[in-house]
């Protein structure tokens, strides 16, 4: 049996995670969030994971809400980036393989093609930057380690921008939403099976050295625009979608203009078949609907 902590385990992610668990029946799953496990503390996860016999960690706490980071930089900083070194240090202490969830905003955002993974990074807000700090704590601290990159993360838990279009596409008759913001939606349960599909091919392969940063999202490029509409779509709202652009909204912490990212390292690295952002926010929202 293979032991895996779940840290952040009540977020989107964690919440998807425990959804799939039971399609792996060889792994062992031990969900925390911070009532069981404070990551922030060195010696708290020390004492946790000290007799526990950890294998994988998936690491899906962070600081996620980008204006309040900005207000909040060293709560920000806390979370993202000071208790990834806490896993960091441990998991090479313990020899855990540490897989964390990482950003699209550690890059500009001002490109105008799909980021690789090796792209220069250039982070605009606290966020960004703060989430950059973490990656280069595990790459100094755990070089056996997995960081993977995503965007636009959407699922049946928690706050996400496919719910609340949902909601609002009942209440109202019209909504402006950004057109001038380019991504990738990402459905939460697919990025779930992608991490744990990869820790099974680590667990296969004695010999496997492909660690380090990759890149995950669905197939395809939108705007928010685009996404909000094929929602309203789906879902039968008779809810107008109208086009606005970035500046009629103002925001603390400045949003990427462009954040495709180009998924052909982790594609070809594990074999994944990636599927396309449309046809997975039909199967969201059906989970939700049910």
């Amino acid at each position: 049996m293979t032991n895996i902590l779940v840290t952040g385990s009540n977020g989107q992610l964690g919440s998807e995670i425990k959804e799939i668990s039971e399609k792996y029946p060889l792994f062992h799953f031990i969900f925390t969030d911070v009532e069981e496990l404070d990551i922030t503390s060195f010696e708290a996860t020390e004492k946790f994971i000290a007799d526990k016999n950890i294998s994988f960690l998936i690491n899906c706490a962070a600081c996620t809400n980008v204006d309040r980071a900005e207000e909040q930089i060293e709560a920000a900083k806390l979370l993202n980036a000071d208790a990834v070194k806490n896993l960091a240090l441990l998991s090479n202490q313990h020899q855990i393989v540490p897989i964390h969830i990482s950003t699209d905003y550690v890059f500009s955002g001002q490109g105008y093609k799909p980021y690789t993974e090796d792209e220069t990074t250039k982070p605009q807000s606290v966020y960004g930057s703060t989430k950059l700090q973490g990656e280069l704590m595990l790459q100094k601290h755990c070089p056996n380690h997995i960081t993977i990159r995503t965007s636009w993360l959407y699922s049946p838990f928690g706050k996400n921008f496919l719910k609340t279009m949902l909601n609002l596409g009942k209440e109202r008759t019209e909504l402006n939403v950004v057109v001038d913001q380019i991504g990738t939606p990402t459905y939460a349960y697919d990025l779930a099976d992608c991490i744990l599909q990869i820790i099974e091919k680590i667990k296969s392969n004695k010999d496997f050295k492909d660690f380090g940063t990759y890149h995950y999202s669905n197939e395809g490029v939108c705007s928010w625009f685009d996404f909000a509409t094929e929602i309203q779509l789906i879902a039968k709202n008779k809810c107008t979608i109208h086009t606005t652009d970035s500046e009629e909204f103002s925001t603390l912490a400045k949003r990427p203009h462009f954040s495709v990212l180009n998924k052909s390292k982790i594609k070809n690295t594990f074999d994944l078949d990636i599927p396309h952002w449309r046809e997975r926010i039909y199967h969201c929202i059906k989970r939700i609907k049910s």
